[in-house]
């Protein structure tokens, strides 16, 4: 879980797509870790007469990725066709309680599959993975989080709402960890786990007389269901190598910024994730930008400032190599670290000089 590569691997895969008022992009990158654990879904109208419903979801894996990509296949189908979620035989709509509790189910019925799964294979698989995702309706967005991935809803350009972490310290989940026979050292679960939730992690999950949410580990997500309004922006889902070094309103403000210059959401995605690493994000990095009509719009004002901010960038960096030609062999860190002692100007908010590094140096 720990293992690091000697350079980054920094290919992107990338997707996006439109429908039911909403356009999409996702982006990941392995980046520094020596296995991809990251999976993702991306789906615009939902079965069962739910054509007007999307579903998103990011999984963080870890100590493998068979959990992550057995949820990114089999997931939304354990939401939307158990019980809870869908009445048999009714034809109006899941109500909003329908849905949260149905989502739910939907947890412990997929956790319990894959656990099944496992011991059929002799307790092969040791690997967990967290969830985070919204299920979007014509008069809803229900963001569902399951350990310490992010989902944020950007709304009026403010941060609206953003899902809770579910991490080891927290006093409720501490009180669980604690209730079912462990403890919580350096943060992290009997030592070792740094999340208290997620699907999967079944050696976490066997405290006999105890039921599944009441585990070391539950799989238990967070359901928060939130009127849609015209204000709604865009939200972003990510996994936690991207919220490991940027905050929620920093992220905020640099989508803004970026949607203000390119309606190429994949771009923008894709900048996220490079700004990240270069702001020494360690691990493996996903996220999903999806915008909502009232998503910011391109302007020729932020067009303008950021060509002038590109090409001052780029005389700056040429001047710096002059300079160091002169004085010997070019160095890429002493480039960045003179720019970064300067006031430059315009710089995107929330991302800042790392999110042109890779442009001016590359």
């Amino acid at each position: 879980m720990g293992a690091f590569l000697d350079k980054p691997k920094m290919e992107k895969h990338n997707a996006h797509g439109e429908g039911n008022g909403l356009r999409y992009a996702l982006s990941s990158m392995q980046g520094w870790r020596i296995e991809m654990e990251d999976a993702h879904t991306s789906v615009i109208g939902l079965p069962h007469g739910l054509e007007s419903w999307s579903f998103f979801a990011v999984y963080d894996g870890h100590a493998g990725s068979q959990v992550a990509r057995y949820c990114c296949e089999h997931l939304l189908d354990h939401i939307t066709n158990n019980q809870d979620f869908r009445v048999p035989g009714a034809v109006a709509e899941p109500t909003t309680e329908d849905v949260k509790i149905g989502i739910r189910t939907g947890f412990l019925e997929i956790d319990e599959h894959m656990r099944t799964i496992s011991e059929k294979k002799h307790g092969s698989d040791r690997s967990g993975s967290t969830a985070v995702g919204v299920m979007v309706s014509p008069k809803h967005t229900y963001f569902i989080n399951c350990g310490d991935s992010r989902g944020l809803l950007c709304r009026s350009g403010q941060v609206h709402f953003f899902t809770q972490d579910h991490k080891p310290n927290n006093p409720l989940e501490k009180e669980r960890i604690q209730n079912a026979g462990g403890s919580v050292m350096i943060q992290r679960v009997n030592g070792s786990l740094a999340v208290s939730r997620a699907l999967g992690d079944f050696d976490y999950k066997c405290v006999h007389g105890k039921g599944p949410t009441e585990q070391l580990v539950s799989p238990e997500p967070e359901v928060y269901a939130i009127e849609r309004t015209d204000e709604d922006q865009f939200i972003i889902l990510a996994c936690d190598g991207i919220w490991d070094v940027m905050a929620n309103e920093e992220i905020c403000d640099f989508v803004k910024s970026r949607l203000e210059v390119t309606d190429d959401l994949e771009k923008v995605c894709n900048q996220i994730v490079d700004t990240c690493l270069y702001k020494g994000s360690r691990d493996n990095m996903s996220v999903i930008l999806i915008c909502f009509p009232n998503a910011p719009k391109v302007s020729p004002e932020a067009v303008k400032r950021e060509a002038d901010l590109d090409k001052y960038l780029e005389n700056k960096v040429e001047e710096i190599f002059e300079q160091q030609v002169a004085e010997g062999v070019p160095d890429l860190i002493h480039v960045m670290r003179t720019l970064a002692s300067e006031s430059i100007p315009n710089l995107p908010p929330g991302g800042e000089l790392a999110s042109k590094i890779y442009c001016k140096v590359n």
